[in-house]
């Protein structure tokens, strides 16, 4: 074992390459990674995904309205308006899906598009059936998601047919679809749980031969979707549940390069994020998320993650609006009643909220210490500190401070805020009291003992 000597520094070194702090962290790759498939050696570019164009796709329209009560159509208009917003003039967020079936469905379309808004693209999700395309082609879309389930579990349980009348019906779909001038993105449900040398390779190669000879607005696109939460994004790990794997074999087994490889996962393993991370590191250029992750039972991959995430892989806001997520949560708690948990990360009501005295001491002193970015200039939510029996002098100290907008060498010291430390101690000491303490009550302890900053605040 190699020994390690420590090493004195004159200034303190803070990896400010990796956490610049006025955006997220970095995430770089310094070399490719190798693997196996079959006994064959094959590479992945990772280092090549900061210089990839990368997109996020939306589902909030179509798998998130599984999860939840139907939006109005004034609720849906709105949340399209914030979403293009987020993505920025360079349509981070390039496309949105929508059903098609009701005609509230179809009033939300119209909606959405009376805004006159370049990106997210409008896009429809129909089954691979006949019949089907008929919406698609009354509502004029471009292009629309086709339900085309690939794993034995969907073909034989669910849908009763052999692999063989399975995949001629999808192919007719698709070519109805081309026929129409309608580009089909075909759905590969359940992909993390197929016989992917049996039936999906077979498939998909099939499904290119159709688009051959088209334009490149006609060329099919591949969704792969981890119904299940079953994909693991770890290298080493054999298909079907390889992520890595089954991208780099829709690449280098069946032709459909990363511009047309999307991936769409579930969170049933707490790993949709990440896999969701991985599809983009892999090859595949898009990932389709939902606000906050509301999805059908646990949720697909949050689109407010994908955002900071893709800031930390290419290391520039791209035109992406951050602060939108922050007023995305505002309107779902106020205008739809719908509830963000308070630890959710990055919009959540305490996501960057400290409740320790010792972290309330690290934020004081400098927020770096315990804030993971700068999220009051990103996110319009500076790091706040609750107060509790636990918080602490340095917590009051802290809360003071902020509640009355005192900066450098206006800050209150410790000692100025003892009174209210002691008056907090006896709320649970004497009181015995359980919960936080509130903002009103805070507010009335600074006005009992800081008089004239009180009514300086109120006048500003």
């Amino acid at each position: 074992m190699k020994e390690h000597p420590l090493q004195e520094v004159k200034r303190p070194k803070l990896l400010k390459s990796t956490f610049p702090y006025s955006i997220p962290p970095r995430i770089r790759f310094e070399d490719k990674i190798k693997d196996t498939i079959d006994g064959r050696e094959i590479e992945f570019d990772t280092p090549s995904v900061e210089k990839r164009d990368l997109f996020i796709t939306d589902t909030t329209f179509r798998d998130g309205q599984q999860s939840r009560p139907p939006y109005s159509v004034e609720q849906t208009k709105k949340i399209f308006e914030m979403l293009s917003k987020a993505g920025g003039p360079q349509g981070v967020i390039r496309q949105s899906e929508f059903f098609l079936y009701t005609r509230q469905d179809r009033a939300k379309v119209d909606a959405c598009r009376e805004l006159g808004l370049k990106y997210p693209e409008i896009t429809g999700w129909i089954r691979a059936q006949k019949g089907e395309l008929r919406p698609v082609k009354e509502m004029g879309l471009r292009e629309t998601g086709m339900l085309t389930s690939c794993s034995d579990y969907h073909i034989f349980y669910k849908q009763k047919q052999t692999r063989r009348k399975a995949a001629d019906q999808y192919i007719h779909a698709v070519e109805d679809a081309l026929e129409a001038g309608i580009r089909p993105r075909c759905h590969l449900e359940d992909i993390t749980r197929a016989d992917i040398k049996g039936f999906v390779i077979p498939f998909v190669q099939r499904l290119e031969r159709l688009t051959e000879q088209k334009p490149d607005s006609l060329k099919i696109k591949i969704r792969l979707c981890d119904t299940m939460g079953f994909g693991l994004f770890l290298p080493g790990i054999p298909e079907p549940r390889s992520i890595p794997k089954l991208i780099w074999l829709m690449i280098n087994e069946c032709g459909i390069p990363g511009e047309r490889l999307e991936w769409h996962g579930h969170n049933d393993f707490h790993k949709v994020h990440s896999n969701a991370l991985a599809a983009w590191v892999y090859g595949a250029d898009s990932v389709n998320t939902t606000l906050f992750g509301l999805g059908e039972r646990t949720g697909n991959p949050p689109l407010e993650g994908a955002l900071v995430e893709y800031v930390s892989i290419k290391g520039r806001l791209n035109g992406i609006q951050l602060p939108v997520i922050t007023q995305l949560a505002d309107y779902y708690q106020s205008s739809i009643d719908a509830a963000v948990p308070a630890n959710y990360p990055f919009v959540g009501r305490d996501f960057n909220t400290t409740r320790a005295g010792i972290h309330a001491r690290g934020l004081r002193k400098n927020e770096k210490i315990y804030s993971i970015f700068d999220t009051a200039a990103l996110l319009n939510s500076p790091p706040k500190v609750a107060i509790t029996d636990k918080s602490g002098t340095d917590g009051i100290a802290l809360w003071v401070n902020n509640f009355l907008g005192l900066k450098g060498d206006e800050r209150l010291a410790l000692t100025k805020v003892v009174r209210i430390q002691r008056w907090v101690m006896d709320q649970y000491e004497k009181e015995g009291r359980l919960t936080a303490i509130s903002e009103k009550e805070l507010a009335e302890q600074v006005k009992l003992h800081f008089p004239d900053l009180y009514r300086k605040k109120r006048h500003e």
